[in-house]
Order: C-alpha cells, then structure tokens, then sequence
C-alpha cells in the first residue's frame, strides 16, 4: 500500500495530526473502520505510477472521493474544506497538518476519469460498509449498557420523583 506522505521532518514543531484531534471524531472512526487495504488493492490497476510526478496515496484520492460523496460537494469546495479541516485530512491519511493541498485541484477531474464509474460506486460501497458495521457496532454497545434512567439514585429518577412532590 502507498504510504502516506510524512512531511513532518520539514517543520519539527509541526503537531501530528491525531495528537490535536478528537480521536471519537466520526470521520477518524470511520477511517479506522474502512479497509484501505482492499481499496488499495481493488485501485491499483488505475493509480499506477508513470513518468511525471511522483503518485499519490491511494488513501488520499480514495478518501477525497469518499468525502466528496459523503458531504456533496463540489471539487472546489471539497479543496477548500480539506485545507481548513484537520479531519478531512486525517481521514485521507495525512500524517500532519497541511496548509496547502498537495495535488492540484484540476487532478479531481482526471481521477474520476481515470478511475470511472466502478471504482468510484466501489469507494461508496467500501465506506457505507465500514460506516453500517462502526453503526452496528456502536449500537450493540450502547444496548449493553444499562440506561442511566433505570439506575436507582439516578438523576432522571431524582428529577422524577421532585416533579411528583
């Protein structure tokens, strides 16, 4: 699998990105849960590095189009909002903050291309499946855990037992 780019070493007081981040963030758990691996696997036929600059990390092209989809937006606003958002960031696997994208924005449109419509659906489907097990996960944790307004002496039963007084 490419791995992300760690440009950490060009500024050393440059913060690691899950150091200043909310690890409970819905994207960083989705970005846990998806299997870049597969997606890895499954795209590289078609980010194949060539002549010309060098390739980027399929997690970076794969999780823009994740997000893209995710939030409905356009090319423009998905970089403008990837610059700004430490979560957008994180999720396409960067390592540390960046203050300027690291593709030019115009290479949306030729990944898409090159890309086409299955890749793109599989992207889809390999994120709704990752977020639909993180879901069932989460519910079956929460369905383990007793509800607070059951527990005796607690303050839903106490604000309960003021309102019949």
């Amino acid at each position: 699998m490419s791995k992300p780019r760690d440009d950490r070493q060009k500024d050393l007081l440059l913060p690691a990105l899950d150091q200043i981040i909310d690890m409970g963030h819905p994207l960083v758990r989705l970005a846990t849960l998806i299997d870049w691996n597969i997606l890895d696997d499954r795209l590289s036929s078609v980010c194949q590095t060539g002549s010309g600059q060098p390739g980027l990390p399929t997690r970076l092209v794969a999780g823009l189009f994740i997000l893209k989809h995710m939030h409905n937006l356009s090319d423009e606003v998905l970089c403008a909002r990837w610059i700004e958002n430490p979560y957008y960031q994180y999720f396409c696997g960067e390592l540390s903050f960046c203050r300027r994208l690291p593709f030019d924005r115009s290479s949306m449109t030729r990944w898409r291309q090159r890309l086409g419509e299955e890749q793109l659906v599989a992207l889809i489907q390999e994120s709704l499946s990752a977020d639909a097990s993180g879901n069932h996960q989460a519910r079956r944790a929460r369905q383990a855990q007793p509800c607070a307004a059951a527990q005796p002496g607690s303050a839903s039963e106490s604000r309960r037992a003021d309102d019949r007084f």
